[in-house]
């Protein structure tokens, strides 16, 4: 298959290139990018001197329709929603790595992005990416917004509980760290070296973008769950989130039957592993893999779950989930090109 990548020399792209030169069913790679066209792609990621050397092409959407079968966007928000209308073609499939797709209601995305919302029935017709329960609708998907990094983590937290039915409404606390590489490739003064190093700190209270993405899919499992608390924090790490959350149950449970439940959930998604009993992950064990790692524990004390999800922010959180719904929406095998091991220490 011919693959294109937009917003190649991002983070997000550059992974996206790193696991599609290995895909087998990947015949051809082309990299499109509005700040460095015409230039080597090994002048913007040395790294890739003498491995692969392909050449950076600008946004021009009638040849990128030529060229490719699949179009990836790994761009910033703002611009899927106004480039995805002109790449449309009956022919080409696109996976959408921004937030421009994911949230059906075009005023929320006004409110919490900031910025004009994509056509609507654009956005009707987005198949949420989320691959572990959406993977009938991803099966038949033209066009697929890919899950936000922190939505990814909280949602696979927390999905076994609110399809049960079993969450308090308005209950759910989630206490979400990432790594710097989640702010992008652009420099700030937020996550300059002095900034970021030997800190740790908050940002976003009660604002992140997230926020109603993650609760418009609680919702369509479970309507009374309500309200989620959500904070975020930035950790001197570079790839990795953790989310921890807390959540009150309408009845009481014991760890060994919602690890049971959880395992249950999860027994045919190869990307999910649920921890054993009184077991815990951390962001080093999915570093620079698919997977998401979940333990769990309840709180007989104080009625109270405690659930903890890690992914790496850049695979399960971007480049590799999106790959995991290419393979679905193509009709390869989940695992397709993904089968490799965390990077471990």
């Amino acid at each position: 298959m011919n693959i294109g990548i937009i917003g190649a020399t991002g983070y997000g792209g550059v992974e996206l290139y790193r696991i599609l030169a290995n895909h087998r069913y990947v015949e051809n790679i082309h990299l499109y990018t509005s700040s460095a066209e015409k230039k080597s792609y090994i002048d913007e990621y040395p790294h890739l001197s003498h491995i692969k050397e392909n050449e950076l092409k600008p946004l021009e959407p009638d040849q990128i329709k030529e060229e490719n079968d699949v179009v990836f966007l790994a761009t910033p928000s703002g611009i899927s929603a106004s480039l995805t209308p002109e790449l449309l073609d009956d022919q080409l499939k696109i996976i959408d790595l921004s937030g421009d797709l994911r949230l059906k209601n075009s005023d929320d995305y006004e409110k919490w992005y900031k910025k004009a919302p994509a056509p609507e029935m654009l956005l009707q017709e987005a198949v949420y990416g989320l691959t572990e329960l959406y993977r009938e609708d991803i099966k038949n998907a033209k066009i697929l917004a890919n899950p936000g990094c922190y939505p990814t983590a909280t949602l696979l937290g927390l999905a076994p509980l609110v399809r049960e039915k079993i969450v308090k409404e308005n209950s759910i606390i989630v206490d979400a760290k990432s790594g710097v590489s989640g702010a992008g490739r652009n420099a700030s003064l937020a996550t300059s070296f002095v900034e970021i190093q030997d800190n740790f700190k908050i940002y976003k209270v009660h604002q992140h973008q997230h926020i109603p993405e993650i609760e418009q899919e609680l919702h369509k499992w479970d309507e009374k769950v309500g309200f989620i608390s959500f904070s975020t924090h930035l950790v001197p790490m570079t790839r990795g989130i953790m989310a921890t959350m807390y959540i009150e149950l309408l009845e009481e449970w014991n760890t060994s039957k919602l690890v049971d439940l959880y395992e249950s959930f999860y027994k045919h998604s190869p990307f999910v592993r649920v921890r054993t009993n009184g077991t815990f992950p951390s962001t080093k064990e999915v570093y620079g893999s698919n997977y998401c790692d979940i333990g769990l524990a309840f709180d007989q004390r104080t009625s109270r779950l405690t659930v903890v999800s890690v992914i790496d922010n850049l695979m399960k959180g971007a480049a590799g989930q999106a790959v995991q719904n290419f393979n679905i929406m193509s009709g390869f095998q989940e695992n397709e090109g993904l089968n490799f091991l965390p990077v471990y220490p």
